[in-house]
């Protein structure tokens, strides 16, 4: 059967098409290189004061496996994010490492993560070994993003001590889901649809002067990193009354 040098063009071509194709999906799971330090005379968890606004929660979420990051904060986008984080030195360190909260942000030599002290020690093997991992205090390591899960936690808004209602609303969105960031968020009134967006004053808290009044609800904008975009409404609504503004 003849087969053309064209022909032949055409098939590698296709073939190089495809396996582009696979390793683009694969690469939710690729892991980037980078280094790790850790939070400097703190004690095993994170850091009350962070930059995401999460206060003394913050330092609490998700036992304490929390972390700073420098470009990953993205002006805040990325607070709430959670990555799988591993050391690389094999004789101190475990292949699964530790899953991260972002709720910092930092940077210190060439790192990308400031991990509380606790989250450090958790990429070791053994206690011995955590114990040469921080005595180290900066290591090798690569990460990727993962899904965040809080088994029997929805999605909570907690009302900064700031807020003047009805004049200023400021609030701070806890255990954000799933893999994908918050990039906007709207109060709507229930009874006439009336939306209006909220700003990002910084981290994870978001405001707005004159708030519209309840009930409400909340839309929250949710971007992967692929594009996708959805707007999600949780399926309580916010009662009119700024003291009942908790848990929807």
């Amino acid at each position: 059967m003849a087969f053309s040098i064209k022909s032949f063009v055409f098939v590698l071509a296709t073939l190089c098409f495809i396996q582009a194709l696979a390793e683009a999906a694969a690469c939710s799971d690729c892991f980037t290189t980078s280094r790790a330090a850790y939070y400097p005379n703190s004690d095993e968890r994170g850091t009350d004061i962070g930059s995401c606004g999460f206060g003394s929660f913050g330092a609490t979420i998700n036992g304490g496996d929390v972390s700073a990051v420098s470009d990953l904060y993205r002006n805040g986008i990325g607070c709430g994010a959670c990555y799988q984080v591993r050391c690389t030195n094999r004789y101190y360190c475990s292949d699964t490492g530790v899953t991260v909260v972002i709720t910092d942000s930092g940077s210190g030599p060439n790192t990308d993560f400031i991990l509380s002290r606790r989250a450090f020690g958790r990429m070791a093997q053994t206690t011995d070994a955590a114990a040469s991992l921080l005595a180290l205090g900066v290591v090798d390591i690569e990460y990727r993003r993962v899904s965040c899960s809080y088994p029997n936690k929805n999605i909570t808004i907690k009302i900064d001590e700031n807020s003047n209602y009805p004049h200023y609303l400021a609030f701070v969105i806890w255990y954000q889901q799933g893999t994908k960031d918050i990039t906007a968020v709207q109060l709507c009134e229930t009874q006439n649809s009336v939306c209006k967006l909220l700003d990002r004053n910084y981290g994870a808290v978001w405001t707005t002067n004159s708030p519209l009044s309840g009930p409400l609800s909340l839309r929250m904008l949710f971007s992967g990193e692929d594009g996708d975009e959805s707007w999600v409404v949780p399926v309580n609504n916010i009662p009119a009354g700024l003291e009942s503004w908790r848990n929807i």
